[in-house]
């Protein structure tokens, strides 16, 4: 039975996207059978592997909505790696939920209803969240184990990040016990700069305060990651053109050596 792991922050533009996909390559270089689920509108899963979501009208949006199975809007995208597209019904759902209560007794649940039983079928489920905290976001907390927390280290972040950890912690304790945070790690990261290296050191202290993981690893600022899906059409772990995957490889080895999956 697989574990699930979202990638959460309410910050657009930090690398959440990334950051599955390239978790992905390298659980699926492990041998490891995974999939994606995307629960953000933007759709950016499926460019990452070079596919159009235009051209894809089932996915996550149609079976939290009951139109179709989980099993019939799963695609594999590569050797090891299936995906749960968004599509562009997701960007109404959030309305269609919350106009419908009748429908949707339980809002936070409909997650976790529509996709029982495919633990049984992955190693490891990932899922790209939006950036927000809104019906969607608490659709996922309620139907992962763990959560992955990236973040950007620039001046706003380590507030906005506490409120994301309060947030999640609270979510937890009223709707799902099991959800615990893996960790915490930077992204897009200029370690040249005195800005950074402030920040990180404080959230280093905040994480440990908190009872959390800071992750040694961060990922820098590149134009590889981008790179990547432009020139080879997969995320940079599965490029066999660059070495930059291995920040990730690095992370994952980290999250292993704390957590058994």
């Amino acid at each position: 039975m697989s574990e699930i792991i979202c990638v959460s922050n309410n910050k657009g533009g930090i690398l959440k996207t990334t950051t599955v996909v390239n978790l992905a390559g390298v659980l699926s270089l492990e041998g490891k059978k995974v999939l994606i689920i995307d629960a953000d509108s933007q759709s950016n899963v499926l460019l990452s592997f070079d596919l159009n979501p235009d051209e894809f009208d089932v996915g996550l949006f149609e079976v939290l909505t009951g139109k179709v199975k989980a099993t019939d809007a799963i695609y594999n995208v590569y050797e090891n790696i299936d995906v749960l597209p968004s599509t562009d019904g997701m960007m109404g759902f959030e309305f269609a939920v919350i106009g419908n209560i009748e429908e949707y007794p339980k809002p936070f649940r409909i997650m976790r209803e529509a996709l029982e039983g495919l633990k049984e079928l992955y190693d490891v489920i990932l899922i790209d969240t939006p950036p927000s905290l809104g019906l969607t976001v608490g659709n996922v907390y309620n139907y992962a184990d763990k959560v992955l927390i990236p973040y950007l280290p620039e001046k706003y972040s380590k507030r906005s990040l506490m409120k994301v950890v309060e947030n999640i912690r609270a979510f937890a304790h009223k709707e799902n016990p099991k959800l615990q945070i893996i960790g915490i790690f930077a992204t897009m990261v200029k370690a040249n700069t005195n800005l950074h290296r402030r920040v990180i050191k404080e959230t280093k202290e905040y994480a440990e305060y908190a009872g959390i993981k800071f992750f040694e690893t961060d990922i820098p600022s590149s134009i590889r990651y981008a790179n990547s899906i432009d020139e080879m059409n997969v995320p940079t772990t599965l490029d066999p053109t660059t070495s930059k995957g291995i920040h990730y490889e690095m992370l994952w080895k980290e999250i292993k050596e704390v957590w058994v999956f």
